[in-house]
């Protein structure tokens, strides 16, 4: 698996990350409450991308939090 990053010229404006973060954590809320329990969604996610299960909890913590953590 490969991530590749592009800068964006200009980068970014706060309002659009700031955007972009809350409907990241909005997300994966209503992926929470769609019926998979947290356990489901940690071993597919584990089976397409054979990343740790730990790592993955780590995540999906992580994106509880974005919103509270970057967005004031």
């Amino acid at each position: 698996m490969s991530i590749r990053i592009v800068k964006s010229e200009p980068p970014e404006s706060k309002e659009i990350l700031a955007e972009a973060i809350t409907r990241i954590s909005e997300s994966f809320v209503k992926l929470s409450g769609s019926g998979l329990n947290r356990d489901a969604i940690i071993v597919l996610i584990h089976d397409h991308t054979k990343i740790s299960k730990r790592d993955i909890r780590i995540i999906l913590d992580s994106l509880t939090r974005l919103r509270g953590w970057y967005c004031r």
